[in-house]
This record gives C-alpha cells, structure tokens and sequence, in this order.
C-alpha cells in the first residue's frame, strides 16, 4: 500500500504542475505556445538524460545482450495487454464501438489462448492492436494541446495528456497486479517493465544521438509527432512544408510506438 500511495501523491503533484503550465500557456507567445516551459524542461530533460545514461541505458543494453528477441517480445506482449481495459474504455468515451469490442475480444483471446497476454495471438486472428488514451479522448473533445511538459523520469508529456496519464494508471492490469504480491516481486516485476520499455526505445534514441543537433527539440517534435499520429488514427493532417512530409512519414511509422 506503500508504494500505491507514493504513486498517487506523485500523480497529484503531476496534476498541480500541469495545472501550473496550464495558467503560463495563456501568456506565451505565438512563436513557442507549445513549449513556454522550454528553460525549465531542458533542465528536467537534461537531469533525465544523467539518470537514463547512468542507470537505465546500460540496464536495457545488458538486458538485450542476455535476452533474445523472442523473449523481450514475450515481455512486451505481457505488459501490453494488461493496459488493453484503458484502450477499450477511451475507445468507448471517443466513440470508437467497433474498435472498443474489437479490443475487447482481443483482450479476452490474449488473456486466455495468449496465456496471460505472454503470446499475441489476437493479431494473427486479424483482430488490429489500436492506442487509445484519455490524451486523446480529450483531443477529440476539443481539448487543446496546452504546454509541453518534460517530468522528472517520467519525460514527455503536455497539459492535455497528463490526466491520461494518471488515468492509464489506474486502468492498468499491472497497478493491481502490484497490490497482490510481495514487496520483492513487486520490485522485480517493475524493474522488468521499465528495462524492457528502455530497450524497446533503444534504436530511437540511437537516431536522437546521431542525427539531432539539438536533442531536446529531436524528441520535443518526435513527442509531438507521435501524439497527433495516435490522435488521427495513424493519419494526421499534411504539414505545411512538403519538403518535411517523407521524413514525418517516415518518422511516424517507425517511431510512433516509441513514446507509448
């Protein structure tokens, strides 16, 4: 119960925070009215990167050297399925019905022939994984962006999508899962989940490393790449520049999960 409440007071602080950035959007300029939190995240993102270089990045690339791919996947699709019930109830408040029963279904077949969700069956019977979270249920309300904001350890995120982000807590498999079991499995099963989310982002942050002359404003866009991509079902408006189109193309349809 411990743990449970130290998650839920960081959650409230999150949530005075993005209330916070929420009030100082309204004073920022046209020219940065996604990002007016800039001096203040690039120091929090700054700290991250310390902290990801020093612990999480050498965890995930020891973790990947001892576990083949198979594995890691079976990992992956364990952890995914257990956030399956937040998918299917944004799908329901977007309106989405066909999806929401698709992924009921999905998560039904996983849980059971899938052995726990260990094994994606669902996808070779044609039943499509879809995202959906409260970030973008508010998105298609109407709800605007609001500041881009970078957590300390938890990284991107905005005004709009933090809500999700504590409501994806509760709707996730795993958070009750921790209540019944011991302290050290509860560690242990944690600290799977994040090495194996840090490996699933290697190749991501490789690019950042060798392409970005400024990777703060590499993964502020590819953040907010990533989201309107999941916002539009995988087909958000045509940028303004075509000169960019290939590359957002490109960018999107590889990295789109990256942020998840």
């Amino acid at each position: 119960m411990r743990n449970d409440s130290c998650i839920i007071a960081a959650m409230r602080k999150m949530i005075i925070l993005a209330f916070l950035a929420l009030l100082q959007t309204g004073c920022a300029t046209v020219e940065n009215d996604f990002d007016p939190l800039e001096p203040m995240n690039r120091k929090v993102d700054a700290f991250n990167t310390v902290v990801d270089e020093a612990t999480m990045r050498p965890l995930a690339k020891g973790y990947t050297a001892v576990v083949p791919k198979g594995g890691r996947d079976v990992v992956t699709n364990f952890f995914s399925n257990l956030q399956e019930p937040n998918t299917i109830i944004n799908n329901v408040l977007q309106g989405k019905v066909h999806h929401a029963l698709s992924d009921t279904l999905r998560f039904v077949v996983n849980s059971t022939v899938g052995i726990v969700g260990l094994f994606d069956v669902a996808s070779h019977m044609g039943l499509e994984k879809h995202k959906e979270d409260f970030g973008q249920t508010l998105a298609v309300w109407g709800a605007g962006q609001g500041a881009y904001i970078v957590y300390p350890l938890l990284g991107p995120n905005s005004v709009r999508n933090t809500p999700g982000t504590v409501m994806a807590y509760y709707l996730d498999g795993a958070s009750y899962l921790y209540m019944v079991m011991n302290p050290p499995a509860v560690i242990a099963v944690t600290a799977l989940k994040y090495i194996n989310d840090r490996a699933n982002i290697e190749n991501f942050v490789k690019m950042r490393d060798e392409m970005a002359l400024d990777a703060y404003v590499f993964v502020r866009e590819g953040w907010r790449q990533s989201r309107e991509y999941r916002i539009y079902d995988g087909h958000p408006p045509a940028p303004q520049s075509s000169e960019d189109d290939a590359f957002d193309d490109d960018f999107e349809d590889e990295f789109a999960d990256e942020f998840d």
